[in-house]
């Protein structure tokens, strides 16, 4: 086993909430922790070059005490190889299982992946649909609309999901079963407001923490790391209360820009040159730099442990909005606890992704979809509820809002497991 162990980190933050929780019994610690199954499948799939190739694929199911599996299907290939992926997928599921309770959506958690990076390797698209569906076909006996539902994740698409619920329904006698999965394209029963979701669901949680703060978002200072969907539909939106873009950065460096910048004016020239260093008007600045400007909001949108105890010590902003995951390590959460920055942890920060498939998913089982506008207010309500009920808990217990969220999480489940009971 590689020596970063991810569900050792997400076991460790089921016990810090069974800590604030006051829950002693080390069998439902081990319960609350633990995947209720993993699912390990092999993959045949013939090559364009005629040769036979073996894939592994998971799936992992950690809870459904609150409602079906939910959760992404990723096909990536991670360093510690294939051993790793599965602790990874474990993982991710059980932070679904958190991600879903927090927002009070009746799912639990799964995940899933394929070990296969199809960016690097180029795979055509035959290949790829071959892969997709002998990955549907090996668990088809356990996913489905009341059981599991999986989701688009790391370089999986829509296209990928029409696939898995094709091959699905083929094998069930020809139903249409479009809540077997989510994240489709509208023409294939997907919902409206998808694309947007995370942004916006970032743009909401920041809107509570200032009402929180009582800082008034009009003229607002917002720096975003990351220039991604998440990022530029959080800016979008954020804009839209008032607020200013004064830093930005993407994957070939970071811009300070003092007097602001529109978001949209900040795609044009990306679309244009390729990146937004070198927008007018703005200043080249390192990493370091970008997360520590003097600002009122920091929304990371990037990669995972950007923010570590240095520079933790340095920031200077009041808000910060998590919409990439992990972007905190441990060491620096206290640090910036003590310096009273309000975190929107991720799994609060980041659910509108898992609201909006919620919602497709409830538009599939009846038939009926809405609107954009319907949609839209429908997540607000389960991401505004998450925040100030996180907020309530972390001001109840005076810890910080990433245990707070956690415990709220974990206390729902609890609450259900225990009006369930153990059978058989």
């Amino acid at each position: 086993m590689v020596k970063l162990d991810p569900f050792a980190n997400a076991t460790q933050q089921v016990n810090d909430a069974c800590d604030v929780l006051g829950i002693k019994d080390k069998g439902l610690r081990e319960y609350l922790a633990t995947p209720n199954k993993v699912l390990r499948v092999k993959i045949p799939v013939r090559m364009d070059n005629g040769q036979i190739r073996i894939f592994t694929g998971f799936r992992s199911q950690h809870n459904n005490d609150r409602g079906p599996y939910k959760g992404g299907i990723r096909y990536f290939n991670p360093e510690g190889g294939v051993e790793y992926m599965e602790r990874e997928v474990m993982a991710l599921s059980s932070w679904m299982t958190w991600k879903c309770a927090i927002v009070d959506i009746p799912l639990g958690g799964g995940k899933g992946g394929v070990y296969v990076n199809p960016k690097t390797e180029k795979l055509s698209d035959g290949e790829l649909e071959r892969i997709t569906r002998g990955f549907a076909f090996k668990i088809s006996e356990i996913i489905g609309p009341g059981k599991d539902i999986p989701a688009p994740d790391v370089y999986t698409t829509g296209r990928e999901m029409t696939q898995i619920m094709d091959t699905y329904n083929k094998l069930h006698g020809n139903i249409s079963t479009p809540g077997v999965i989510t994240g489709k394209p509208l023409s294939m029963g997907g919902s409206l407001a998808r694309n947007v979701a995370t942004g916006l669901g970032v743009a909401y949680c920041v809107r509570e923490a200032a009402k929180a703060l009582k800082l008034n978002l009009k003229g607002a200072k917002i720096v975003l790391q990351g220039f991604g969907n998440a990022s530029t539909f959080a800016g979008e939106y954020l804009e839209k209360m008032g607020s200013k873009i004064i830093g930005v950065s993407d994957s070939k460096g970071s811009i300070s820009i003092p007097s602001g910048a529109k978001i949209s004016k900040l795609i044009e020239f990306k679309t244009k040159t390729g990146s937004v260093v070198g927008f007018p008007g703005s200043k080249k600045i390192s990493t370091e730099e970008l997360l520590t400007t003097k600002c009122d909001v920091l929304v990371p949108a990037a990669l995972e442990n950007q923010i570590n105890a240095k520079i933790a010590q340095n920031l200077k902003c009041k808000i910060i909005a998590e919409a990439a995951n992990g972007p905190t390590l441990p060491e620096a959460d206290p640090i910036i606890f003590k310096k009273k920055i309000l975190v929107i942890p991720d799994i609060l920060a980041n659910s509108g992704g898992v609201c909006i498939s919620y919602l497709e998913w409830v538009q599939n089982n009846m038939g009926y979809y809405w609107t954009f506008d319907e949609v839209a207010n429908k997540m607000e309500g389960n991401i505004t509820k998450g925040f100030k009920d996180a907020y309530a808990l972390a001001n109840k217990h005076k810890i910080d809002m990433r245990r707070a969220t956690m415990a709220l999480a974990v206390g729902r489940v609890v609450e259900a497991f225990n009006q369930k009971g153990i059978w058989p």
